[in-house]
């Protein structure tokens, strides 16, 4: 019998999918179906669905590829799969959808989840939507092209499944199915940290000057670096996550003595310390004077914006862990039985990685408080650095070019869908120029392996973030951003722009419905030739008329406006020397007439150029106008 059942299972088991074929799955509208696999050279392999057959032959490296009729939204269905010239039932792909598909990637704004979104409780519960599925390419990079995702099935959307999708793609994809009334699926590949380059083929990297070399590179490197790298990785959050010699029990005690540590005045963060490239493991310390109306009472401690891992104590005791995917609030109780009159210890271990560590300005959200009274806590802290293991060294070659696009979307290559949407920049902005390069490339190379023409390509523009500054400057963010703009010359691109939702101590701004609300208007006006509003403002053309110079702009739909009540602010202006200063700006029809009294023959304009710019020109739809400069001057983001 053992014997009766293998030889069934070489002759009739041998025709394999790709993973991203799965029950639940959504199979795109519209276009011929490609499905692929392999199976032994030769063998014949018949797919059926809904009434239609076609049949293919594996070739000589066991291949198969064939495409199913175009058809019209709808289902559930079952697809079969069989194989041999008397064909056998191999597979069944049960309660199948056709719809449309978009392919949703990038870094960590698109990897963001539905449960760390702004309103998370509320979009969880009501999250009933059989006919928007899912599928998630599992984190993986590789050296060499692969056939097929680590893991993954198809998800149907409900309060279960939700909590751990992309939330821009589920607010684009709620949209658009609430909108169309179609199913609507995503495959969704991610992966925060990670710039433009590792999402790209080696065969597109090579032909550009910036990266050519670095691929070349990268040939030295072999799978047992990986291995080497995953070993290390485990030891780095060890030592994050849990103190060494320790030190836990040593530091936070109220008598630990400190009077050899350095000094230093908090809030600041790593850029403003004495160590501007340290990574590793820093202790901080602050003797505090509780009053005698606060002894003995339960207190609140708010430790304003620190790091996201550290672990605090207050007078020997572990009062908080924050770890890298907690919730971060920062906010936290202290025990009556540990309060004491007087003297009190407040220790922090904290974890300086990739550039970051310290805290976040303002000030006056550092405090302790009984709900009544308030002690700050800015101000003097002790800290000492090098009081526990250094860190590993980890060469993040999820980092590296081309190894994404290997693992994670090679393997997808030539799913049927509709689309791209895309989120990604952050990690490019130290060397924003090239961006204007890079991106384009990532679109052309998608788009080539898809062999579904110029397939629509719709991305975010970063967000406002970091401090705002009170005079104009210059900014990478703003030259990633113009990189970004200058991409829509593209054929077929659209970009959502969200200058006025981010937040400016938070890389990862909690409005995901937004960002999915104006991916998908610009999908419902450039892709499914709905009459919407999709953009802001857009800057068209400019007019220098005496000391004043006039900005014309497209999109501007039911009119320009200024967000809230006050004047237009945002606007900057310079003359021949190439100094900014803020400028009056006054709204005549769909142009905005600037001007300064320090600027008597104006030459250029720019406008929301910074971070996190203080701006609020809008349309009347809401949407906000995207940022822009007149001129051609050198900038940052040179690396």
């Amino acid at each position: 019998m053992l014997i009766l059942v293998a030889s069934h299972s070489m002759v009739y088991g041998q025709v394999n999918l790709p993973k991203v074929f799965s029950d639940s799955m959504v199979l795109q509208r519209g276009v011929d179906i490609p499905v692929w696999g392999t199976s032994n050279p030769g063998n014949q392999v018949t797919v059926e669905l809904e009434g239609n057959r076609v049949k293919t032959v594996a070739g000589q490296d066991g291949k198969w590829i064939l495409h199913m009729p175009s058809m019209q939204a709808g289902g559930p269905y079952a697809m079969r799969v069989y194989e041999g010239s008397q064909p056998q039932l191999v597979n069944e792909f049960k309660n199948v959808l056709i719809g449309d598909v978009w392919l949703a990637s990038g870094q960590s704004n698109m990897e963001w989840q539905v449960e760390q979104a702004m309103n998370a409780e509320k979009e969880i519960k009501n999250a009933h939507y059989p006919d928007i599925r899912y599928f998630n390419v599992p984190h993986d990079k590789n050296i060499h092209a692969q056939s097929d995702v680590l893991g993954g099935s198809w998800e149907v959307i409900d309060s279960a499944s939700v909590k751990t999708a992309s939330a821009v793609a589920y607010f684009f994809a709620r949209q658009l199915h609430i909108e169309l009334d179609v199913p609507i699926g995503i495959l969704q590949a991610t992966w925060g940290g990670t710039p433009v380059e590792a999402w790209t083929s080696r065969e597109q990297l090579l032909s550009s000057s910036i990266t050519h070399d670095r691929i070349l590179r990268n040939d030295l490197i072999t799978a047992n670096h990986f291995v080497k790298d995953s070993l290390n990785l485990v030891r780095f959050w060890e030592i994050v996550y849990n103190s060494q010699n320790k030190t836990d029990k040593i530091i936070p005690k109220r008598g630990f003595d400190d009077s050899k540590w350095a000094e230093l005045t908090m809030p600041v963060t790593l850029k403003d310390m004495d160590m501007p490239s340290y990574q590793g493991l820093v202790w901080m310390r602050k003797a505090v004077s509780i009053p005698s109306s606060m002894g003995g009472k339960e207190l609140s401690i708010d430790l304003g914006h620190p790091e996201m891992n550290y672990t605090l104590y207050f007078n020997g005791k572990e009062i908080a862990k924050n770890v890298w995917n907690a919730e971060p609030i920062h906010h936290y109780s202290i025990p009556a039985k540990l309060v004491k009159k007087g003297k009190n210890v407040i220790a922090v271990r904290i974890a300086f990685l990739w550039g970051g560590g310290g805290f976040n300005p303002p000030a006056e959200e550092m405090y302790i408080t009984d709900g009544n009274s308030r002690v700050s806590l800015a101000g003097s802290w002790k800290y000492q650095k090098d009081l526990e293991p250094a860190i590993p060294m980890i060469n993040n070659y999820h980092r590296y070019p081309t190894y994404l696009y290997n693992a994670m979307i090679n393997p997808i290559v030539p799913y049927g869908i509709k689309g791209f949407i895309w989120y990604q920049g952050e990690d490019n902005v130290a060397a924003a120029h090239d961006y204007r390069a890079l991106f384009p490339m990532l679109i052309s190379d998608w788009r080539i392996r898809w062999r579904q023409g110029y397939l629509p390509f719709l991305y975010v523009q970063l967000a406002n973030y970091m401090e705002s500054k009170s005079e104009p400057s210059e900014s990478d963010w703003a030259v990633l951003r113009e990189a970004q703009t200058m991409t829509l010359a593209q054929p077929n691109t659209g970009m959502a722009s969200i200058i006025d939702i981010g937040e400016a101590d938070n890389i990862h701004p909690k409005n995901k419905q937004e960002v999915g609300r104006r991916l998908a208007l610009l999908a419902e006006k450039l892709v499914y030739d709905k009459s919407v509003q999709a953009y802001g403002p857009l800057f068209q053309s400019y007019e220098i008329e005496g000391n004043k110079i006039k900005i014309k702009f497209s999109e501007t739909g039911s009119g320009l406006a200024v967000r809230g009540s006050g004047q237009l602010k945002g606007f900057a202006v310079a003359g021949k020397d190439q100094r900014f200063y803020w400028a009056d700006a006054v709204i005549n029809g769909n142009s905005v007439v600037i001007s300064s009294g320090k600027v008597k023959n104006p030459v250029a304009v720019r406008y929301a150029w910074a971070d996190n710019p203080n701006s609020n020109l809008i349309n009347k739809e809401g949407l906000p106008a995207v940022p822009f400069r007149t001129d051609s001057w050198d900038t940052a983001g040179k690396e």
